[in-house]
């Protein structure tokens, strides 16, 4: 492409003034008029400045005689008669005289002129031949660096319309040089945001400060269906005066490096998302948490609405190594564990009514996509859904319908697959995204889903055996515990919200001639060891207990059993109480101390040897005497009732003391009281209480202080 076609001539314009410093002024072109006899009518000052001699000097004179060495006299008649006789207009350099006696070269453009009279005049224009050839070389060198440029160059007016183009951004434009000439961006290429590249335009053209690198992302011509982005730079264009001609932009395609780092990006967001994910799915050990958690790190940065469901037989305790049956041959049920959406999308709102909700089981036929996904264990990919592919998505009709007015546009579900078991299937849609789901994101989706399946799949487990324990738990304790003399209320509560099962356990056990033993213990642990240690625990304390032995014998005996269980600690506190005289006789094995509530006093706690827990062994144990009015009553607890990681232990107590002191007659609600002000719901215990109060008639009318069995 040469300089025609590379600079293009824009609309005409109108006649204006040219400031000092354009072409013709650096050219410093001479003009000289001659007669039709050689001699020399006009002279410019250009002409002088050239030649050296002053209009007075020149004007008249002939200009061979004057200019010319004698030598090219001959030269310069013949070329002169030839303009004048044929009007054959000559151009050349041609070496002429100086006033100063040196001789230079200078460029001529000879022609003949005619006045209205018929007479010929010879006008010659003369520039000195090394400005000529600077100004040519300079324009040259111009108009190829810009054609040859691999970079787009473009120069545009100051109305913002396109004057020149070069090749190279005529071929990332798809667009002729022409078709770009006299137009703006918005009507050159309709397919751009001009709104933004107008904008910094017209602040570099009214400030004058450049823009350099300004991303622009769009699409032309030469590929309407992919986006591409390229680096632009503005500057400012002025004349030797500062007059503003218009403005210059260079543009540079760097879509490669612009897709490399937006895929750098979305690792890095990737990443993040796993990070998060990793920190944040199971945290506990509850199945609907951990699912929530699941739902929750996907939106919105993979969905705009998640749900993790689960195989309603998994939750059923199927067993390990559950693989649903084959797909095609059968429906799926599932529970709905988790749901999650955004609030960036008008439609997410109507897809979440189209959702099943959370609790619920739904029945999905074989050809059900999340019924697929879970049958095969394979993630199952809809980029772009169609009016078809939404039965295969939701549950029924009227789901489907609730999806089409959403604007479900791309759905995506993964199998939770956990130790070789298909637990369920994480369901993910998009609607206010316009992005639909890509390789990238399945990898990123079967990431989570292989990390969540597993805290799943753990808290399934623990839900599981702490559905065992606390059977166990439960069978194991008395089931209406009754004593002679005594009136009883009693309270057993697991740990946590999930109420997970311990080693606390109480017990009221009739013995013979009357008496009774009250028994409040704690096996260190939880779950179905620390049941099955406590069920063996109360079978030997029921056993001693037969035996009418002293407190302090019978914490001696539970002490060897505990050593048999390896690694087993447990604490206890022992009453034996004889309603025919208000004797009760107490022990404890690194037990917290009964309270005694007598009435007309303040509750207080027994002050009794504290003892080493069971299974320490070689600690002795003391039983301690404490004789009991009608009314009195003796609160025996575990120490989840008491201790919290945050409060000093004797705060509690006496927090336990102060409710006592305030309690009403019945003792059931007393119990009620005590769980409700002192167990917090995030209680990292079991709690076991135990309250027995003298039955009138029970015990003797003016007992003494507590003191030392002998």
């Amino acid at each position: 492409m040469d300089a025609a076609e590379t600079f293009r001539a824009g609309p005409a314009r109108t006649t204006a003034t040219s400031d000092p410093g354009g072409l013709l002024d650096v050219l410093s072109v001479a003009a000289i008029l001659l007669d039709a006899e050689g001699r020399i009518a006009l002279w410019s000052p250009q002409a002088q400045e050239l030649f050296g001699w002053t209009a007075e000097e020149a004007l008249g004179s002939r200009a061979a005689q004057l200019m010319v060495a004698p030598e090219h006299l001959d030269l310069v008649i013949g070329l002169f008669t030839r303009v004048m006789a044929a009007g054959e207009p000559w151009a050349g350099v041609f070496p002429i005289r100086h006033r100063d006696g040196s001789t230079r070269q200078v460029e001529f453009r000879n022609m003949r002129l005619q006045d209205r009279n018929g007479d010929f005049f010879a006008l010659g224009l003369a520039a000195d031949e090394a400005v000529v050839r600077d100004v040519e070389r300079d324009l040259a060198l111009s108009v190829r660096l810009v054609a040859q440029s691999p970079i787009g160059l473009a120069v545009l007016d100051t109305d913002l319309r396109y004057v020149m183009v070069n090749p190279a951004l005529a071929r990332i434009n798809a667009l002729p040089p022409e078709r770009h000439v006299g137009r703006s961006v918005r009507e050159a290429l309709p397919l751009l945001d001009p709104v933004p590249i107008e904008a910094v335009m017209r602040q570099v053209m009214a400030g004058g400060a450049p823009r350099l690198n300004h991303l622009t992302v769009g699409r032309t011509p030469a590929d309407p269906a992919h986006d591409h982005a390229w680096s632009v730079s503005y500057f400012r264009l002025e004349d030797r005066s500062g007059r503003i001609l218009g403005l210059a932009t260079s543009v540079i395609d760097v879509s490669e490096q612009h897709r490399t780092a937006a895929e750098a990006a979305s690792a890095r967001r990737r990443l993040a998302v796993i990070a998060r994910a990793s920190a944040r799915i199971g945290s506990t050990l509850d199945l609907d948490t951990t699912a929530r958690e699941l739902a929750e790190v996907v939106v919105p940065e993979l969905a705009d609405v998640a749900a993790v469901d689960v195989l309603d037989a998994v939750l059923h305790g199927a067993g390990p190594g559950l693989v649903p049956v084959a797909a095609g041959s059968g429906p799926a049920a599932f529970r709905a564990l988790a749901l999650a959406a955004t609030r960036r999308s008008e439609g997410v709102g109507t897809a979440v009514r189209a959702a099943d909700p959370t609790g619920a089981i739904a029945l999905y036929p074989a050809d059900r996509l999340v019924a697929r996904c879970a049958a095969t264990g394979e993630p199952v990919l809809v980029a772009r859904v169609g009016p078809r592919d939404l039965p295969r998505i939701a549950r029924d009709s009227r789901a489907a319908a609730l999806l089409a007015q959403a604007g479900l546009h791309s759905y995506l579900a993964v199998p939770l697959i956990a130790r070789g078991e298909v637990l369920g299937a994480l369901d993910l849609k998009r609607l206010g995204n316009p992005a639909p789901f890509d390789a990238d994101d399945v990898l990123l989706a079967q990431e989570l889903a292989s990390r969540a399946a597993v805290c799943i799949d753990n808290a399934r487990w623990y839900q599981t055996q702490r559905h065992a324990a606390l059977t166990l738990q439960r069978h194991l304790l008395p089931r209406r515990p009754q004593a002679v003399g005594l009136d009883l209320a009693y309270r057993y509560q697991p740990k946590g919200s999930g109420g997970d099962a311990g080693g606390d356990w109480f017990d009221a056990i009739a013995q013979e001639h009357g008496r009774s033993a009250l028994v409040v213990g704690d096996v260190m642990g939880s779950g179905i060891t620390a049941a099955a240690t406590m069920g063996q625990l109360r079978t030997a304390t029921r056993t001693l207990a037969g035996l009418g032995l002293d407190p302090a014998q019978v914490l001696r005996h539970l002490d060897r059993t505990m050593a048999e269980i390896e690694e087993s600690l447990a604490t206890c506190v022992y009453a034996d109480f004889d309603p025919r005289t208000g004797c009760c006789r107490l022990a404890l094995a690194g037990h917290p101390p009964p309270v005694l509530v007598r009435r007309g006093r303040a509750p207080a706690l027994l002050e009794l040897p504290t003892g080493a827990p069971l299974g320490v062994g070689g600690v002795p144990f003391e039983s301690t005497r404490v004789d009991l009015a009608a009314g009195d009553r003796l609160v025996l607890y575990t120490d989840g009732l008491v201790e919290t990681r945050d409060q000093p232990l004797d705060d509690r107590l006496a927090q336990l003391l102060v409710l006592l002191a305030d309690a009403g007659p019945s003792l059931e609600e007393t119990c009620d009281r005590l769980l409700a002000e002192l167990r917090r719901p995030d209680g990292d215990d079991d709690v076991a209480l135990l309250i027995a109060e003298v039955a009138p008639g029970g015990a003797v009318p003016d007992p003494g202080p507590a003191r030392p069995v002998p």
